[in-house]
């Protein structure tokens, strides 16, 4: 393992996630349904302004169990993005249904409204935008596009928890939306996710796929015969892991003023660069800054100046290469352009970002790149 002076990603960890997970381990009881779940969904619910909320295992059990609560069928469509994490895409396929790919606009590096118009067809059953890096996509036009043709519409917002448009959280303008909690996003519990809707009928949806398709409350404290009413999975989130989240999410705004305090200092270094396109925050809209996203002038930059920060012991990583050019989903067939998609990533680089990042990490990374852009023009 490659021990990077500056890492991709780091988690704060403070006294309180200590003390909560070990009020649950003391407990020695309940470390699975225990009274933390309820409560972190709830605060969860509460803080994106939704009615319901269900945690689950991850964000991709999360994007599943959305397709499975809207009985989602073969050769049914889900238009996504291809620049996206795989499983954004895979969520189609679990249930035999087909992957339609929507070319993205470079405001948002978001789906792209204007393609997605033309991309409906009467196959189409959910539009599934995600907001990539920490920032929303242009997601009141797409949600204005998904009632004026009478589709789902599916936030994958495992990237963005947080940020808003009009002081609007995203999260709150879909059916439903997923969340991720994976180590390396803005509110982690190492590994967890979560969905939330406003319906009361696909919150009970959602509940029963959770767990087995079981219609008793708590198993493990009830001695009631359990029903089994549907097929459903074991995608329920650990009491420790939802002690983890509440802890995070007390701190949230916290966590979430630190990312872009530190993006602002790096932006206030590299916008001296021309050459490099920082990450983009339209009018109106906030950042979180999950990834601290560049554009470079072409690939063959990226790819040097990705290795010239790796001899620096920085870490930088693609986020993404195209879903729909992976080895996989080579053999599937999209009749649509993707160029912006391919464009893009062709060019991103995502760099450290983390609420945790010490003033030489930044001040090292920024002098790095501008020491291989001034090699660059000798």
């Amino acid at each position: 393992m490659i021990r990077w002076k500056v890492p991709l990603y780091k988690i704060l960890v403070e006294k309180d996630d200590l003390l909560d997970i070990s009020k649950v381990i003391k407990r020695g009881m309940h470390w699975a349904e225990g009274p933390e779940i309820e409560e972190f969904e709830k605060s969860l619910a509460d803080y994106l302004g939704v009615n319901y909320c269900v945690a689950m295992n991850s964000g991709t059990s999360a994007l599943h169990a959305t397709m499975i609560a809207y009985d989602i069928k073969k050769n049914d469509e889900i238009l996504v993005p291809s620049f996206t994490f795989v499983s954004t895409a895979n969520a189609a396929l679990m249930v035999n249904a087909k992957p339609k790919f929507v070319d993205i606009e470079t405001k948002t590096y978001g789906m792209d409204p204007n393609i997605l118009k033309k991309s409906i067809s009467k196959k189409s059953k959910i539009i599934m935008p995600i907001h990539y890096s920490g920032l929303p996509c242009q997601i009141d036009e797409i949600q204005s596009i998904a009632k004026e043709n009478k589709k789902i519409l599916i936030e994958d917002s495992a990237e963005s928890i947080g940020s808003t448009i009009n002081s609007k959280k995203i999260g709150s303008f879909g059916d439903a939306s997923i969340f991720s909690f994976a180590g390396n996003k803005v509110l982690t519990t190492g590994e967890g996710g979560a969905v939330t809707t406003d319906s009361s009928k696909l919150y009970k949806k959602f509940k029963l796929i959770r767990s087995h398709g079981r219609k008793v409350g708590n198993y493990f404290l009830s001695t009631n015969k359990p029903e089994y009413i549907q097929l459903g999975y074991n995608w329920r989130m650990s009491t420790i892991t939802a002690a983890i989240g509440l802890s995070q999410l007390n701190k949230i705004d916290k966590l979430i003023s630190l990312r872009r305090k530190n993006a602002k200092i790096l932006n206030s270094y590299l916008k001296k660069i021309d050459t490099i396109t920082l990450p983009p925050e339209p009018e109106n809209y906030k950042h979180v800054f999950q990834l601290y996203s560049i554009l470079t002038p072409n690939q063959s930059i990226r790819n040097e100046l990705q290795k010239f920060l790796a001899t620096k012991g920085i870490m930088s990583k693609v986020f993404f290469y195209p879903v729909h050019l992976t080895a996989y989903y080579k053999k599937f067939k999209n009749t649509k352009s993707l160029d912006t998609t391919e464009n893009i990533s062709k060019k991103i680089l995502s760099l450290p970002m983390y609420p945790n990042m010490k003033k030489e990490e930044i001040q090292l990374i920024y002098e790095s790149i501008f020491e291989f852009f001034e090699k660059k023009q000798q």
